[in-house]
């Protein structure tokens, strides 16, 4: 199968790792994750006619065995409907982390902000494999606005939400520790059903449609 060749031009980020205990709650890993990394933003308008941007940032370090990744929103309307696991979470409000370990497949890790999630692995948008809900039950998730569904509300809303990944999702990789693992990712931020449908990117996505699943503009990330 054909490796994915990132762009040269695209962003880098290292992930650095956290210095943590055994057994962190998710308010103990907010606190270290906001003290010890850096905030960087998703910000780019890809197609000239979705061009509300809101406002979104995120955090991400490691701990060996789990990713530690929180966002930060601010937008004028949210939507929260989808609570089954691996359903449409695309279509609320909801921040994905695409991320390939060996440069030929990539994990979509999508969540709205209810903290439902929905995680397949694969080369492209069609060849996918949905990743069992009984696995990511692993994944911890801790979404500021609760867990239950709600339909879209609009206003001025600020959010967050933090997740947990652990190494045992990677169910398609031989992978134990993150430490010195060599990535290619983008994050983004979308609402295909949010009033008005948005979609941003931290790498540019230089594609004519919105389409996240295109692996080769996904920018370069370093676990230290």
């Amino acid at each position: 199968m054909k490796a994915i060749e990132a762009q040269d031009d695209g962003k880098k980020l290292v992930v650095k790792k956290i210095d943590t205990g055994k057994n962190t709650s998710l308010k103990e890993a907010r606190f270290l994750l906001e003290a010890q990394t850096q905030e960087h933003t998703v910000d780019v308008l890809n197609w000239d006619v979705f061009n509300y941007r809101p406002k979104v940032g995120f955090r991400i370090g490691h701990t060996g065995t789990e990713i530690w990744l929180e966002y930060y929103v601010s937008e004028k309307s949210i939507r929260g409907v989808v609570a089954r696991t691996n359903g449409s979470v695309h279509e609320d409000s909801c921040v994905e982390f695409f991320l390939s370990l060996d440069h030929v497949n990539y994990y979509n890790f999508e969540i709205n902000c209810i903290g439902t999630k929905h995680v397949a692995y694969g080369p492209d948008r069609n060849n996918r494999k949905n990743i069992d809900p009984k696995i990511l039950d692993a994944v911890r998730v801790d979404p500021s606005l609760g867990n239950q569904p709600f339909e879209e509300r609009t206003g001025s809303y600020n959010w967050k939400l933090l997740v947990i990944i652990p190494v045992s999702c990677f169910v398609y990789s031989d992978i134990k520790k993150l430490d010195g693992v060599k990535a290619t990712a983008n994050f983004y931020k979308c609402g295909d059903k949010t009033s008005p449908p948005h979609y941003l990117s931290w790498n540019p996505v230089h594609t004519k449609t919105p389409d996240y699943h295109r692996p080769e503009y996904f920018g370069q990330i370093y676990f230290d």
